[in-house]
């Protein structure tokens, strides 16, 4: 199915992090956490705080040109990435390597796709105002965002990413179909859904989908699909149309 990415023993992900005890965090729980016991994934932080220079292992230094904040040395970045790419393909398309950044390219599910149909990737998670952007050119590394705004660190928003890729690979998701009909799925917003009870605070589930008509109940998801899209996305509306 479009939304699966085809099948590759153990999906893995290396993380470069000044905060390695921040993971597995939310990843260890639920359907990912399931996976990662049954293998069907694996995550490896890689601690950025060794590979600092000194006694105090400092793995930061002032801006060049002056300014706010520290910036993460390109030296130290690069000594922790040559390790996370041992005994991985230099390829970027079987191995993507980003870098979680507030000024990246927006993270989509098609995104979540290509990454999933991957061997796996490393994730440089960065903290302060960010890394020499030296290091980001000699590693052809890809900056990806969340999102407009800015987070502390990388790590929450690494968290976020491998969430969405891991539950696209085979086996994960106990319903394949589930990945197939949820929002961003076919460029469309997913269609409201209700379960039991039939009434609840005098508000009822719509006739229709416990009519037992299937053509008339997909009919219904797909015009209310485009109804929500139109209404809070009209830039993914305006992309679907064309």
């Amino acid at each position: 199915m479009e939304e699966q990415a085809e099948p590759a023993a153990g999906w893995r992900a290396k993380v470069v992090t000044l905060f390695p005890e921040a993971f597995p965090g939310v990843l260890g729980l639920s359907l990912t956490g399931k996976a990662m016991t049954e293998r069907l994934w694996s995550l490896e932080t890689i601690d950025l705080r060794p590979f600092g220079i000194g006694k105090h292992r400092n793995v930061d230094d002032t801006p060049a040109g002056g300014g706010a904040g520290m910036v993460l040395r390109a030296d130290v970045v690069a000594a922790a990435l040559d390790i996370a790419a041992a005994g991985t393909p230099a390829d970027r398309e079987k191995w993507p390597v980003i870098f979680m950044s507030p000024r990246g390219k927006p993270f989509t599910q098609a995104d979540a796709r290509r990454f999933a149909a991957a061997e796996g990737m490393t994730i440089l998670c960065g903290r302060f105002e960010g890394v020499d952007e030296r290091v980001l050119e000699h590693y052809a590394i890809e900056e990806v965002s969340i999102g407009d705004f800015v987070l502390t660190g990388g790590e929450l928003a690494a968290q976020v990413i491998l969430d969405a890729i891991v539950r696209l690979r085979p086996g994960v998701l106990g319903n394949a179909e589930s990945a197939v009909e949820e929002s961003h799925s076919n460029g469309l917003l997913e269609h409201p859904q209700y379960t039991r009870p039939a009434e609840w605070e005098g508000r009822a589930i719509p006739e229709v989908l416990t009519s037992g008509n299937h053509k008339k109940i997909a009919e219904w998801r797909r015009a209310q699909s485009e109804a929500l899209t139109r209404a809070r996305r009209p830039d993914l509306w305006e992309k679907f149309g064309k």
